[in-house]
């Protein structure tokens, strides 16, 4: 046999069984290599993300005052900084066949006030509607009688805020653009604090804290005058209509009695 040809089989056993071995090693170390502590953590949290969107048949078994006692535990959540975790591409998928809101927020447009976020909801929990000033005009009244009437929510609040700009141009008697003509709904706020007693001025925080509530209670007696949709589900307390004011201090929601 010829010596060269000898030593190459020789090789090539060698170099078979060296793979071989190799393989082996990897495969066993690929099979119980542990699971490192960011996977871990991120599937553990994701185990606690909320998915989930109220239903029809949840909708349903809703009344005003509770949703009202869950908009302030939401806001409590908020205050605190321990907001639910939401999976939101999830929330997406569960509500994209239809939606069933438990309240109609009218919120000032202040980028400052994240709504969905002040009461700790996510997707398909409420209706959203937003204009500087938080008044109702006739395609607001539209918006919440689709919401309530036809969608099925069972509250609405009138979200002023903190140091509004609607309300301290109001006072100023800003002149721009359409502007002028928005103003021109808030202004019967003004004349609901004509016995306001201190400083009608915009330096005063305690003035224009009162225009803003009183721009809020107006608001909340305009909608059911104004929408007899809305006053009749008001009158068979299908609905509550309420006003709160968002604090930029604390973040708290305070509810307001109407006057």
């Amino acid at each position: 046999m010829n010596l060269s040809f000898l030593r190459y089989g020789i090789m090539l056993k060698a170099t078979v069984i060296i793979f071989l071995v190799s393989s082996c090693k990897n495969s066993d170390h690929n099979s119980t290599k542990p699971t490192t502590e960011p996977e871990a953590n991120s599937r553990a949290t994701h185990a606690f993300l909320r998915e989930d969107i109220i239903t029809s048949a949840e909708q349903k078994t809703l009344t005003p005052d509770k949703v009202m006692q869950d908009l302030k535990a939401g806001n409590t959540h908020y205050v605190q900084n321990k907001l639910t975790q939401n999976d939101y591409i999830g929330m997406l998928h569960h509500s994209a066949e239809g939606q069933y809101p438990e309240a109609f927020i009218l919120s000032c447009i202040d980028s400052r006030v994240p709504v969905e976020e002040v009461f700790d909801k996510g997707i398909g929990d409420l209706f959203v509607g937003r204009v500087a000033g938080n008044f109702v005009d006739e395609d607001m009244l539209g918006s919440m009688e689709y919401g309530c009437k036809v969608s099925g929510a069972k509250l609405i609040v009138v979200l002023g805020h903190e140091s509004c700009g609607a309300i301290k141009a109001a006072i100023e008697n800003e002149k721009l653009g359409n502007i002028t003509a928005m103003l021109a709904k808030i202004k019967p706020a003004l004349a609901m604090s004509k016995d306001f007693a201190g400083e009608r001025t915009i330096e005063n925080h305690a003035f224009v804290e009162r225009v803003v509530k009183d721009n809020i209670i107006n608001t909340v007696r305009t909608i059911p005058v104004k929408s007899p949709v809305l006053k009749g589900m008001l009158d068979k307390r299908e609905i509550r209509i309420v006003g709160a004011y968002y604090s930029f201090e604390t973040g708290e929601v305070s509810f307001l009695d109407d006057k």
